[in-house]
């Protein structure tokens, strides 16, 4: 049973907010939460993260970047909200790949949290092997501008921190 079960907490952790959002104690709700609950912990159990911890160097910088993302999701909060209220406008959606350098996973995932926070952009998937990014844009003028963007605001930094 503990080889199926490996994080006994977490399932009895989401049974009790399963059955808080139910807001009932009926049986159905009861085994339906039971079964949500073994199978989100067993998933869980699944996953494998890196054994590393992650190498931070230059808090200053990070300070920088979480002060440069906040500002970058407020821009793209506006710039979505003119796309959406815009009447009959003209938008072209697409998708950017994007050579990466940077490898870390831990790097990579901050890099993934960036870009899917910011509105109107979307992390759609990383090729490991050929360290290539490919994200979706909701208003996609110019390819090379993203690619530059995303290298240079994010990227970059990510490296000096990670890596």
């Amino acid at each position: 049973m503990r080889r199926w079960l490996r994080h006994p907490l977490m399932a009895l952790f989401l049974l009790l907010v399963w059955l808080l959002l139910r807001q009932s104690l009926a049986p159905g709700a009861i085994i339906s939460g039971v079964v949500v609950a073994l199978v989100l912990s067993w998933a869980f159990g699944k996953l494998r993260p890196p054994r590393a911890r992650p190498r931070l160097r230059r808090s200053a910088l990070m300070l920088r970047l979480l002060w440069r993302v906040l500002r970058d999701i407020v821009r793209s909060n506006l710039a979505v909200a003119r796309i959406v209220l815009r009447p009959r406008g003209e938008v072209t959606s697409g998708f950017v790949a994007i050579p990466l350098e940077l490898v870390d996973p831990y790097g990579l995932a901050a890099l993934a949290c960036i870009i899917t926070s910011t509105p109107g952009t979307i992390w759609v998937d990383h090729d490991s092997h050929r360290h290539v990014l490919l994200i979706h844009v909701l208003d996609l003028v110019d390819e090379a501008a993203w690619i530059d963007t995303i290298k240079q605001r994010y990227e970059r930094p990510l490296l000096e921190i990670f890596q």
